[in-house]
C-alpha cells in the first residue's frame, strides 16, 4: 500500500531528501552552537522546524491516502440530484447565452442556414434504428425550436453534426443545447457543450469518466459540501448529462476514430449525445473504424445561396449604408463574384463579412476585386482584417465594464502579436490543442530559469539579513544558500499545479478540523524528538547547553506552525470549487486569495515564533528576522495550489520578450470581450479554430518561437 502511494506521489520523494539535507545542517548548526552562540540556535531551529514540517505534512498526505481507501460515500438523494441538474443548467445556460450575444446569433436574425439528413448512406447507422418509418431531418430552413423537436423526436436522441470548415456545426450546436435547456422537462438530461479535444482516451477510456471529469473541473459548484463531492460522476451515471461533443475533427486521426469507437463501446441504450465534426474527417474515421456511431442521426448543411445571404447582409446593414453596399449585393445576387458567394455560402464567412466591413462601416470595394478572384485569398483577406476591425469597433468602455467591451487599450498590432504567440503554442500541443488555460502560462518558459532566479533572491536577502544581524558574513552566507536550496526545490511543483481556493464554509466541515488538530499533535510531538535527538547525532552531548533552544521549543513551534497554518491551511484550501470558479478570471482571482491567505496566516505563525524566541532570551531583532523567514517561508510554501505564483513569476519573462503583456490577464479577457476568445470552463478557446490556424500558419516566422 504504502509503495503505490510513493508511486503517486513523486513530490513525496524529492521531500524527503530535502528533509535529510535540512536534518544535517540542524545537526551541523548544532554542533557549532558553542563557536557561534545564538546566531547558531536560530539556523538549527530553522533548519530543523522546516523539516519538521515538510516531513509532518507527507506523514499527514500518506495517512490522508490510507484513509480515503476505505472511506464509504454517502449515496445522493433524488433531491440531490435534482438540484445539481438545476445548478448545472443555470451556469451552461449563462455562460453560453453570452456567446450567442457576442456572435450575434440572433442580430437581427438567425442565419438562414439549412440543414438536412446526411445524403453519403455510410456515414449513419441503418435508418430503421435511427427513426422508424420517417426520416429525421427532411432538410428545411426550420427554426430552432423544430430542429430541438426532431431531436426530441428520436428513439435514442443521437445526432451527429458534419460539414465543412466554418459551416456553423458549432453554432447549430450551440443553439441547440440552449433551446433543449429552454424547453426542459424536470426528466431529460442537461444539455453541456464540451470540446473534443480534452479527451484523452488513453486516461479516461469511457465517455461516462471523461464526462464526469470536465464536469468537475468546468462546473465546480457541483463539487461543493451541500451537493457531494460526487455529484459529477452521479449525474453521469444516471444519464442525467447529454454531452455536446464538439470539434471531433480537431484530434489527429487515429485518435478520432479511437474516440467513436470509445464512444460506442461506452454508450448504454438510453445515453444521448450530439457530436460536431467535419464531414471529411467523420468518414475517414467511420471508415477506419468499420462502423457508424450508433443509431445517431447525421445531419450536414446545405450551402447558402447567393441570394439568402445577399438578404442577411442587406439586413445587417445600417439605415445609411456606404454608397458601394448595394452594387456589392447585387453582384452576390447576380452570381458575378464567385469567390464572394462561396465565402457566404457559409455562417462563418457571413460573419467575417459582417464584423470586418458592415461593423467598422469601412468602404466594401474590396469585396468587389477579390469577391472574382479566389475564394482562399478572401478568406485570408477577411482574417487579416478580423483583429484591426474588432479592435476598431469594440473600443474600450468609459464608465462601468461592460461585457461585450473591453476595458482596455490595445493596439490591434498587439493583439495580432500576441494571439500569435497563443496560436502556435497551442500548435505545438498535440495532446490539447485548443485550451488556454492561464496556470498553464507558466509552462511556456523555462521554469528552471525562473525557479533559479526565485531562488537566489531570497538566498540573497535572507544572506544580507542574518549577515547584518549576526555581524557574521559566513554565517548568513550558509542560511542564504539553505533558503535557496528550499526554495529552489519546493516551487518546481508550482508550475504543474491547477487552482485552489479557500473555502470558509463550517457547515459539515467540522469534522474535518479535528484530524487536522490530531494532526499537529502528532508532528509536534515528532518535532519535539528531532530536537531531542540532533545534540546525539551531532556528537557533542553538551551542545544543547550552549543553544538556546530546547527540544520543547523546537516541538511547540512544529506544533504551532502545522496547526496554525500547514493543517487549517490544507483544511482550508480546495481545488478550484465554488459557485463563483465558473471562469478563468473566478479561478485566477480565487488562486491569488489562496495565496494572500495563506502568507497572511505565515505572518501570524512568524509572530508568535518570534515570541517564543524572546522568551527563550534570544534579542528582539533576531527573534523577529528569524519568525518572519520561518513565517514568510511556510506562509509561500504550504498547500497544494501555487498556480498564481507560478503565474505571476512567469509573465514577466515572456512579457520581456515580447510573448505576451504583463497584464496578461487583461489581455485574455479582453480579448474574449472583442470575440477573438471564448470561454469554455476555467479555459479560453479561440472563437474560430480556423482564426487559430490562420495566425500560426501565416504568422510562422512571428515573434515567439521559443521561450
Amino acid at each position: 500500500m504504502s509503495a503505490r502511494y510513493w508511486q503517486q506521489n513523486r513530490k513525496a520523494k524529492t521531500s524527503v531528501v530535502l528533509v535529510v539535507l535540512l536534518l544535517a545542517l540542524a545537526t551541523f548548526f548544532l554542533s557549532k552552537a558553542k563557536e557561534w552562540g545564538v546566531a547558531a540556535g536560530c539556523a538549527t531551529l530553522l533548519a530543523a522546524v522546516t523539516s519538521t514540517v515538510v516531513l509532518g505534512n507527507h506523514l499527514v498526505q500518506f495517512l490522508s491516502w490510507w484513509r480515503k481507501l476505505g472511506a464509504a460515500a454517502a449515496a445522493p438523494t433524488s433531491a440531490d440530484v435534482a438540484t445539481a441538474k438545476d445548478v448545472l443548467g443555470g451556469l451552461v445556460t449563462q455562460r453560453w447565452r453570452d456567446e450567442t450575444v457576442l456572435r450575434s446569433l440572433g442580430d437581427p436574425e438567425p442565419m438562414p442556414l439549412p440543414w438536412r439528413s446526411a445524403t453519403r448512406r455510410e456515414l449513419a447507422d441503418r435508418p430503421e434504428i435511427i427513426a422508424k418509418d420517417t426520416e429525421a431531418f427532411p432538410g428545411s430552413d426550420v427554426h430552432i425550436a423544430d430542429m430541438a423537436r426532431n431531436f426530441r423526436a428520436l428513439p435514442c436522441r443521437r445526432l451527429v453534426i458534419l460539414g465543412g470548415p466554418g459551416t456553423g456545426k458549432t453554432t447549430l450546436a450551440m443553439q441547440l443545447m440552449l433551446e433543449l435547456l429552454r424547453t426542459r422537462e424536470p426528466e431529460e438530461p442537461i444539455p453541456v457543450l464540451l470540446s473534443a479535444a480534452r479527451w484523452d482516451d488513453r486516461v479516461h477510456r469511457r465517455l461516462q469518466d471523461w464526462l464526469a471529469a470536465s464536469l468537475a473541473m468546468d462546473y465546480p459548484a457541483l463539487c461543493t459540501e451541500g451537493l457531494g463531492v460526487d455529484m459529477p460522476d452521479t449525474l453521469v451515471a444516471r444519464g442525467e448529462v447529454l454531452p455536446v461533443i464538439d470539434g471531433l475533427d480537431e484530434l489527429p486521426d487515429t485518435a478520432r476514430a479511437d474516440m467513436l469507437t470509445a464512444l460506442n463501446r461506452s454508450m448504454y441504450e438510453t445515453d444521448q449525445l450530439i457530436l460536431t465534426c467535419r464531414t471529411e474527417q467523420f468518414a475517414e474515421s467511420v471508415e477506419e473504424i468499420g462502423d457508424a456511431l450508433t443509431a445517431a442521426a447525421v445531419i450536414e448543411p446545405q450551402p447558402m445561396s447567393p441570394a439568402a445571404a445577399a438578404d442577411y447582409l442587406e439586413a445587417c446593414l445600417p439605415p445609411v449604408p456606404h454608397s458601394v453596399w448595394p452594387h456589392v449585393l447585387e453582384e452576390l445576387r447576380k452570381g458575378a463574384a464567385p469567390a464572394l458567394s462561396e465565402v457566404t455560402s457559409t455562417s462563418l464567412g457571413l460573419w467575417l463579412v459582417r464584423a470586418t466591413y458592415i461593423g467598422p462601416r469601412v468602404d466594401p470595394s474590396p469585396l468587389l476585386e477579390l469577391g472574382r478572384g479566389s475564394a482562399a485569398e478572401l478568406h485570408d483577406h477577411l482574417y487579416d482584417q478580423l483583429i484591426p476591425a474588432l479592435v476598431s469597433t469594440r473600443t474600450p468602455a468609459d464608465g462601468p465594464p461592460q461585457p461585450f467591451r473591453p476595458q482596455h487599450a490595445w493596439t490591434a498590432k498587439q493583439v495580432d502579436r500576441w494571439l500569435t504567440y497563443l496560436s502556435r503554442q497551442l500548435a505545438r500541443n498535440e495532446e490539447d490543442p485548443r485550451d488556454v488555460a492561464w496556470w498553464h502560462l507558466a509552462r511556456y518558459a523555462s521554469s528552471r530559469t525562473v525557479r533559479t532566479g526565485a531562488a537566489i533572491a531570497i538566498g540573497a536577502v535572507v544572506w544580507l539579513a542574518f549577515g547584518l544581524l549576526t555581524g557574521d558574513p559566513g554565517l548568513g552566507a550558509v542560511i542564504g544558500l539553505f533558503s535557496a536550496l528550499v526554495v529552489e526545490t519546493l516551487i518546481g511543483s508550482w508550475f504543474t499545479e491547477s487552482p485552489g481556493h479557500a473555502d470558509f464554509h463550517l457547515r459539515g466541515r467540522l469534522a474535518e478540523l479535528f484530524p487536522a488538530l490530531w494532526d499537529g499533535l502528532i508532528v509536534g510531538a515528532l518535532g519535539a524528538i528531532v530536537g531531542w535527538l540532533m545534540p546525539y547525532a551531532s556528537r557533542a552531548s553538551k551542545a544543547q547547553e550552549y543553544a538556546p533552544i530546547s527540544s520543547a521549543q523546537i516541538g511547540l513551534l512544529s506544533f504551532v506552525g502545522f496547526v496554525a497554518l500547514h493543517s487549517l491551511i490544507r483544511w482550508v484550501e480546495s481545488p478550484t470549487a465554488d459557485l463563483t470558479a465558473r471562469s478563468p478570471r473566478s479561478t485566477w482571482q480565487a488562486d491569488r486569495n489562496l495565496t494572500a491567505i495563506r502568507i497572511l496566516g505565515g505572518l501570524a505563525v512568524g509572530i508568535a515564533t518570534a515570541g517564543v524566541l524572546r522568551y527563550s532570551g534570544i534579542p528582539w531583532d533576531m527573534s523577529i528576522l528569524v519568525g518572519l523567514a520561518l513565517g514568510l517561508l511556510f506562509g509561500v510554501m504550504v498547500g497544494r495550489h501555487h498556480a498564481w505564483l507560478a503565474y505571476k513569476l512567469t509573465i514577466p519573462r515572456l512579457a520581456t520578450k515580447g510573448r505576451l503583456p504583463l497584464r496578461a490577464m487583461d489581455f485574455l479577457d479582453d480579448a474574449h470581450r472583442l470575440g477573438l476568445l471564448r470561454t469554455e470552463g476555467p479555459y479560453y478557446q479561440f472563437r474560430h479554430i480556423e482564426l487559430q490556424q490562420h495566425l500560426a500558419r501565416e504568422r510562422g516566422a512571428s515573434p515567439g518561437g521559443g521561450a
